[in-house]
């Protein structure tokens, strides 16, 4: 049995401000569409026996329209391979109570070999010489043990296990998500030939036979060390490989020098050293600049670099070495962003009731205005 082992698409995720001119998608969204189907393309080749997804396939629980349709796409690719395909809802793709419909219900009428778990109900599946046993992120972290105990480990079969959550063994890697819960090692148990695991964004083995695949994409500047792809998994041979799979670059540039840079200057250095990587378009990148002159910071010409961001799909500057050595962040002009729409679109991701939403909304929608007049007083 080969299997390849993938989590934490979150597809529909857009961030950055940049929408793509043709269809006037947010662009970081798009590309990671783009990718996602790619990246079945390269996992049809590699002719598993079954692609895994340990969770979060969406990075809402209301997934957009074209996060679903990507997904049908892809359900399309595998059909047409004979791929099996499946996968739990993770902590972000979860309903909340439960009595609410999964969007997972809608992926289950596709006609391709599709299996799910999701609203708190864990179960098992054969095919060919192994049992699969999905669990899928629960609503109390005391559930994930009451599912586990009524697992029946095979004794004829390979035994696989599909789960959602933080290993106790990384609990200080914690996400500091809704709905995230700790996976006790116990857990991790030798009765399994392989556990696959989502939640946590890098690749990373816990245990002997348990492994994160990470996500596929970069989600955030806190992953730009981390592994991104897939896992090919042979339980005949006992051997897990990394699997390379398109995504969006994330590149640091690491720590530059400004000491001896005149503030006018730095704008076109930092262009200089950019230009200098030959870097793929859209790639998202990192730059640290180090001063001890508070006023070359505050002096430094964003708009200068207006020129460069525009290649790029994101670029995050962070100046180093001032007061208390914490890292300043200087992101695009600040007059671009639309505050208001930025504060809905995240209320809008956090799932609460509908009343709650509008009430927070409201609220935040005041105290922004409130501030923005205040800064156009001043």
């Amino acid at each position: 049995m080969k299997i390849i082992h993938i989590a934490d698409t979150h597809l529909g995720l857009a961030a950055f401000n940049r929408l793509d001119p043709e269809s006037g998608m947010n662009l970081r969204e798009k590309l990671m569409y783009e990718n996602f189907l790619s990246a079945i393309d390269r996992i049809v080749l590699e002719k598993p026996d079954v692609l895994i997804h340990a969770g979060d396939l969406f990075d809402t629980v209301k997934p957009k329209t074209r996060a679903y349709t990507t997904v049908l796409e892809a359900l399309e690719r595998l059909h047409a391979a004979g791929v099996p395909f499946m996968v739990i809802a993770g902590n972000h793709s979860m309903v909340k109570t439960r009595y609410t419909t999964s969007p997972f219900e809608v992926l289950a009428y596709h006609p391709s070999r599709i299996t799910t778990a999701h609203s708190f109900r864990a179960k098992s599946v054969e095919i060919g010489d192994t049992v699969f046993h999905l669990v899928p992120n629960m609503l109390n972290v005391e559930d994930y043990r009451k599912a586990f105990d009524e697992l029946d480990i095979s004794t004829s079969h390979h035994n696989v296990m599909v789960t959602h959550g933080l290993a106790t063994t990384i609990q200080d890697k914690r996400l500091q998500t809704v709905g995230e819960h700790e996976i006790d090692t116990t857990m991790l148990s030798g009765a399994f030939d392989y556990i696959a695991l989502g939640h946590y964004h890098g690749q990373c083995q816990v245990a002997d036979n348990a492994w994160y695949s990470g996500s596929t994409e970069y989600i955030t500047y806190g992953e730009i060390r981390d592994r991104k792809g897939g896992l090919f998994v042979d339980l005949d041979k006992g051997t897990v490989r990394p699997l390379p799979l398109p995504h969006t670059p994330m590149i640091d540039l690491g720590t530059m020098d400004c000491r001896s840079i005149t503030p006018d200057a730095l704008p076109g250095e930092v262009t200089r050293k950019i230009e200098a990587r030959n870097l793929p378009a859209h790639a998202m990148v990192k730059i640290l600049l180090e001063s001890d002159d508070c006023s070359c910071a505050r002096s430094f010409d964003q708009k200068a670099l207006l020129p460069i961001r525009e290649r790029l799909l994101d670029l995050k500057v962070q100046w180093t070495g001032m007061v208390g050595d914490t890292p300043v962040p200087v992101q695009q002009d600040l007059r671009a962003i639309d505050y208001i729409s930025e504060f809905e679109t995240f209320v809008k991701g956090k799932n609460l009731a509908q009343k709650d939403e509008e009430q927070v909304k409201m609220l935040g929608r005041e105290t922004l205005l409130r501030v923005m007049a205040a800064h156009r007083e001043a």
